[in-house]
């Protein structure tokens, strides 16, 4: 059984202590919304538009991008992530973009802090894979947002995670599901613990329908020109043949 407590701690240790510099390279634009890793932009995607005088939150919402971008075109925003320093970057930007968002912190685990029905829309991009439990996750945003409501989010896909990005060879078996953890070195010669959860696609879109979403599209786009794409793990030529990035997007 999975610690999900000791989970979400390594979690926001890692963020926390990884937080200025992903930010600094990733240099994810408050423009329009960035999906994932080698994916179009939603400019392009236009899998959300006409979002003025909406109640909207981002659930794991990192540096808080897509709450700000979705703020500037009118819409009332919260973001709620588990890493004060990634929520210290989104507050600032803010402020740079002049626009008020909502930021809070807190394990999207549990959404009880906010009344049911209260969202038009939910949001994510790339944080999912951080859940230890995905259908309890999808029931918590489906208890807050209105009927008939919008849940759109992306995640790194399933298939690419188990390549390995120099081989293009399969690393592990696709049905080896759960927490997994690495041990990172990073430059400075320091040591951190990386921790995430692997499923399978079907894990996510069953999850879905069991909380109760209609499942209006699962996109699996590929643009090698738009997303991050700075970092080893993500190659182009492995992106040519497996998209990193699954988006569901779900109604109430």
């Amino acid at each position: 059984m999975i610690d999900m407590k000791r989970s979400e701690k390594d979690i926001e240790k890692w963020w926390n202590d990884n937080a200025s510099g992903f930010q600094r390279d990733a240099k994810i634009s408050t423009k329009t919304i960035n999906w994932g890793v080698h994916t179009p932009y939603d400019n392009k995607l236009k899998l959300l538009t006409n979002v003025k005088g909406k109640k909207i939150i981002e659930v794991g919402c990192g540096g808080g991008q897509i709450s700000i971008f979705l703020a500037k075109k009118g819409a009332n925003c919260t973001g709620i992530d588990l890493s004060e320093k990634e929520l210290d970057y989104a507050k600032n930007l803010a402020k740079i973009e002049k626009v008020n968002v909502n930021f809070l912190k807190g394990s999207f685990q549990d959404l009880s802090r906010f009344k049911k029905n209260s969202f038009d829309i939910a949001v994510s991009s790339w944080a999912f894979q951080y859940s230890p439990n995905l259908n309890k996750l999808f029931k918590e945003v489906y208890k807050i947002i209105k009927p008939n409501g919008i849940f759109i989010f992306s995640m790194p896909h399933p298939f690419y995670e188990i390549m390995d990005s120099k081989t293009h060879k399969i690393k592990y078996s696709y049905f080896k599901t759960g927490r997994y953890e690495n041990i990172d070195v990073w430059q400075d010669g320091s040591k951190h613990k990386f921790v995430g959860f692997h499923v399978k696609v079907s894990d996510i879109y069953n999850a879905l329908i069991d909380a109760g979403f209609y499942v209006e599209k699962i996109i699996e786009p590929v643009s090698l020109k738009d997303g991050s794409v700075k970092w080893e793990d993500f190659p182009k030529e492995l992106s040519k043949l497996i998209g990193p990035s699954i988006i569901f997007k779900t109604r109430k």
